[in-house]
């Protein structure tokens, strides 16, 4: 009885912790009042816990507030120098490889260019590696310091209780990454599709903040979903990925990379756009060789270009399809769009997207949806990454070796 007893006790204190670190996180520093009322904890419990917090370094002082006629409350936040994690957005383009400290600045980047249709799992893995390296070298920030390594990933990714990662339109098939980054790396490792990730990030401090029901769409190269539906959030798993672009718009339409036909990557992905451009000028165009360069210029001059402007019109139809189904099978609050291309077409033709959403949508759902431009930029897969050993570290309340524990036997 009594080791069942301390067990809880144990348990109850990990709790509380975690709820108090995950409001700071969350939310950012604030008084004990706020960080109990936040976390759902008694005045007593909240002062035990960020004394214990502050014990151990994790949370420090950073000012105070008047109080009603009493002495000023302490503001408290998470010294964000504590420790540090590695996220890593493995692209089709490139691998770029940041380090973050606990308020998610970054203190190191490495990308190297890369073409991942031509790329082995081997050769991926060499990449991610030496960016870590690099990123450690360039902060001076030991390894000892480091949480873990978060990598974001095209494709599904199946947890065995290893990451195997599913990419069919790079060539992945079953690729045991996780466990090939293990014989590389004593580092704890998470391993999760890049389009999830990315939705991580804007829930967590972009234009998803907040919402209940959301859908976030990544457009690049490729097209992806994180959905997160009523109740999931930072204390519930997200959902699972949607594989969005490889859903029919056209019955034996354009092929896709995936193998399929009419998906609707095969319309409004970057290598999509290229080509229609190349069809409508009658042959390739001369431009830059780099796929995300050549789109953003060509779709930047869709007010003196006809065929850019055909191309972009196209685009924002087909899309507006797709988000109108997105509407009508989840009726979320928000829709936020990222990716590079995903940003340029919200900043290009917002009004023109929302109205083909809104004709391929029911009229009931479309009416609470808020379609917003993700606040993110290029590197929100990598910040999402990171948050994977971020989630892992504050979820334990603060118990390095609970993240630690995530290395294999």
């Amino acid at each position: 009885m009594g080791s069942r007893q301390t067990s809880t006790v144990h348990g109850l204190r990990r709790e509380n912790r975690a709820r108090a670190l995950w409001d700071l996180y969350l939310h950012g520093p604030g008084s004990r009042q706020r960080i109990g009322a936040g976390a759902g904890v008694s005045t007593g419990t909240v002062s035990n816990v960020v004394g214990d917090l502050m014990e151990q370094g994790l949370v420090q002082e950073s000012g105070s507030v008047p109080s009603g006629g009493g002495r000023p409350s302490s503001i408290v936040q998470i010294d964000p120098g504590y420790a540090f994690v590695v996220g890593v957005d493995v692209g089709e383009s490139s691998v770029l490889v940041e380090l973050f400290d606990l308020a998610m600045q970054v203190r190191g980047r490495h990308r190297i260019p890369t073409e991942l249709t031509r790329l082995a799992p081997a050769e991926v893995v060499e990449q991610i590696v030496a960016g870590v390296a690099a990123v450690l070298a360039q902060s001076g920030v030991a390894t000892d310091d480091v949480l873990g390594v978060g990598v974001g990933v095209p494709g599904l990714v199946e947890h065995s209780p290893l990451a195997v990662v599913h990419a069919q339109t790079v060539g992945w098939d079953a690729v045991p990454l996780e466990a090939l980054l293990h014989e590389r790396t004593a580092l704890p490792l998470a391993v999760d599709n890049g389009a999830k990730l990315l939705g991580q990030a804007e829930h967590w401090f972009g234009a998803a903040r907040g919402a209940a029901d959301v859908v976030v769409v990544l457009l690049g190269h490729g097209l992806g979903t994180s959905i997160f539906t009523r109740g999931s959030g930072a204390w519930a798993p997200m959902s699972s990925p949607g594989e969005w672009g490889h859903t029919a718009v056209v019955v034996d339409g354009q092929p896709c990379r995936c193998g399929a036909r009419g998906c609707l990557e095969a319309y409004v992905g970057a290598g999509a756009v290229a080509a229609r451009y190349d069809v409508l000028r009658g042959g390739p165009a001369e431009g830059p060789d780099d796929l995300e360069t050549r789109v953003t210029e060509l779709l930047a001059r869709a007010d003196s270009d006809p065929a850019s402007a055909t191309v972009l019109a196209e685009l924002v139809r087909y899309l507006g399809a797709g988000i109108g189904n997105l509407v009508n099978v989840y009726s979320p609050s928000r829709v936020v769009l990222g990716g590079w291309l995903g940003r340029q077409v919200a900043e290009l033709r917002m009004p023109e997207l929302a109205a083909a959403a809104a004709q391929n949508a029911l009229r009931t759902p479309f009416e609470d949806v808020e379609l917003l431009r993700a606040d993110l930029g290029a590197d929100a897969v990598a910040l999402g990454a990171a948050t994977l050993p971020v989630g892992r570290f504050l979820s334990s309340g603060g118990q390095r070796d609970a993240v630690l524990g995530s290395r294999p036997a």
